[in-house]
């Protein structure tokens, strides 16, 4: 078997077997279903996320909603800044320059509220069709990855 041959090989099992490709592919599909299904709300799947973390995060500062979401500071602070300019969100600077507030506005309310029936309906029917105990098996792995994923990255 030449090289190239062992390389194809290679690269067919990553594509089958990879961790970051198989769960961003999923994640991807599972966001467009969403975004399809809150798409009449005005909020695509991303935003609606974003809302619903800012909404809970108490104190709701960039860097708490970031870890909230398991994503890089400078994505959320994008992703706040276009919430904040169809004001869905609001920002208030903290005692010091490193600390900003955000609230969710009365904007980010009503869409949130729009949206809230249409994920309950998209929410169900991805339950149902994977099942009640097949769903929180999954959860509870999903959650078991990312714990394995920040302890190996807090390891480096």
């Amino acid at each position: 078997m030449d090289e190239r041959e062992r390389d194809r090989r290679q690269l067919k099992r990553v594509a089958a077997e990879c961790a970051v490709v198989n769960l961003r592919k999923t994640a991807r599909a599972v966001t467009q279903f969403f975004d399809e299904a809150l798409g009449p709300s005005g909020l695509r799947a991303t935003q609606f996320a974003v809302l619903v973390a800012v909404a809970l995060t108490d104190p709701p500062t960039m860097t708490r909603i970031a870890r909230a979401l398991v994503m890089d500071p400078s994505t959320v602070t994008r992703d706040l800044r276009l919430l904040e300019r169809a004001g869905m969100v609001a920002t208030a600077d903290g005692k010091d320059r490193r600390t900003r507030f955000v609230g969710v506005t009365p904007e980010g309310r009503d869409r949130l509220t729009a949206a809230l029936p249409l994920w309950e309906q998209a929410q169900h029917r991805v339950v149902r069709r994977v099942g009640g105990s097949r769903w929180r098996e999954i959860l509870h792995e999903l959650s078991a990855v990312r714990t394995l994923a920040r302890d190996s990255h807090e390891a480096l």
